[in-house]
This record gives C-alpha cells, sequence and structure tokens, in this order.
C-alpha cells in the first residue's frame, strides 16, 4: 500500500454518540503518522498499528477534541509499551498543555519537534509541510507528502485563511466543514461545506474528504452542498474509512 489515510475520528467539537473526535493514521510503506489525537482515537488507532510501532505524533492544536488523548499516550509510553520515546511534532502551545496536564516536563517519552508556519520536516520518508490557519488558537495545517503524492490536511480555520494556496493541487484535501451555509455566522472559527468546496475547487484539489462535522448535523446534507460546488470525487469521512492516494 502507498500514502493512504484512515479515519480514526471525525466529530467535530465533540464526539457524536458512539463516535470519535479529530483523529487519523496516514502510512506509506512501513511509515505511521497519528494525525491529531482527539478523545476517543486512541482505541481506535490500536485496531490498525500499535503505538510501540508508530513512527510520529502530529497534533495541529492544543484544543481538546484534537488533542486529548496525547497525555494518554504518555502513560502508555512511559509505563507499559516497549520504547522509550516517541517523536511529536506540535505547536509549542501543544507542548505546553501536554506538560501541564501531565504534571511534569514530557520530554522524556516525548521527541518534541516544535514546528511553525511554513516549516518543512521528514519522518521516515514522508515529507511535512505546516501552515498557520485563521482560528481562535495556533493552529497548523500540514500537507504530507510521499514522492508525487500529497495530502493535506486543514485541521480547523476560519474563512480568512488562504487554503487555496496552501493546497494547491492536492491529491486528497481532509478538510473540515463543520457547519452548514445556513449556520454561518461572523466570528465562526470553522469552514461551511461550502466554504470549503470553493476552496477545494480553486485549490484544484483532485479529492476532497469531509470532517469535523458537529454532531446533529446530516452528513448527506454537507456532501449535497459541497458537490453543488466541487465536482471532484467527495466522501464524507466515517470512522474506519481508508482512502488509497
Amino acid at each position: 500500500m502507498g500514502l493512504s489515510l484512515t479515519i480514526l475520528g471525525c466529530s467535530g467539537s465533540y464526539a457524536e454518540p458512539g463516535g470519535a473526535c479529530s483523529g487519523y493514521l496516514v502510512r506509506d510503506g512501513g511509515t505511521s503518522l497519528w494525525l491529531d489525537c482527539g478523545p476517543g482515537t486512541l482505541g481506535n488507532l490500536q485496531r490498525h498499528v500499535s503505538l510501540a510501532d508508530l513512527s510520529a505524533i502530529v497534533v495541529s492544536h492544543h484544543h481538546p477534541d484534537h488533542f486529548g488523548e496525547l497525555p494518554v499516550a504518555y502513560n502508555a509510553v512511559k509505563w507499559y509499551l516497549e520504547r522509550e520515546t516517541i517523536p511529536v511534532i506540535a505547536p509549542v502551545s501543544v507542548r505546553e498543555m501536554a506538560d501541564a496536564m501531565v504534571g511534569h516536563d514530557t520530554s522524556d517519552v516525548f521527541d518534541w519537534r516544535i514546528v511553525g508556519s511554513g516549516d518543512e520536516l521528514s519522518i521516515d520518508g514522508l515529507d511535512l509541510r505546516f501552515d498557520l490557519t485563521e482560528h481562535s488558537v495556533e493552529c497548523m495545517a500540514v500537507e504530507i507528502g510521499s514522492g508525487e503524492e500529497h495530502i493535506v490536511y486543514t485541521a480547523d480555520t476560519s474563512p480568512g485563511w488562504d487554503l487555496e494556496a496552501f493546497a494547491a493541487g492536492a491529491d486528497l484535501l481532509l478538510g473540515e466543514a463543520s457547519i452548514l451555509e445556513v449556520q454561518e455566522r461572523p466570528g465562526m472559527p470553522h469552514l461551511s461545506s461550502r466554504q470549503l468546496a470553493e476552496r477545494a475547487r480553486a485549490a484544484g484539489v483532485s479529492r476532497l474528504v469531509i470532517t469535523h462535522v458537529i454532531p446533529g448535523n446530516d452528513p448527506e446534507a454537507h456532501l449535497r452542498e459541497a458537490a453543488a460546488i466541487y465536482d471532484g470525487r467527495i466522501d464524507i469521512a466515517e470512522v474506519g474509512l481508508t482512502f488509497e492516494v
């Protein structure tokens, strides 16, 4: 299998009944990245790969629905797994929050790689590039590339972020669309399906996967709203689905 994306959790802001918050598994050959680690995603991750075999954890920002399992993963690695450290790639605020929740410096387990907008790095053959979105806290979108194949994850963002430039030509855009057009309002720190679809079309991405839908919204309504604008292949994220790039 080449570059792929597996949905571990996709509920926006809080989990729907039986669901999980934001979390994804990106794999390429023997490399495995846990991309965001919201509540409920650690259990789902282990259906596919052990923490002991995970290449790295990438966290977009420190809001609990994207970060909540990180202190739990710390305890698992420190006390129970046969590995000494695990790379964690994130903004500095994620490290500060992890240290606060654990109660001490977490660098004994987490090999921190602090990133900011424009930073690039590689993990076991996967190339990562970061960009600051427009959100209520420091939040990083990430492009993950393997050769000519690229996935872009928007993380959380308001409409003001230049998604079109960052995601231009991506093979797969994993985009948050928490709300529908009728729910748009000034100051909302998230995108609607309409707003996401407009930007995906302008960016010329090959495939769009909509995620972070808030509980209570009809996923099919999000799909219809986006499909009226974006004419490429569109899917709604569901726990357990895998998309090959």
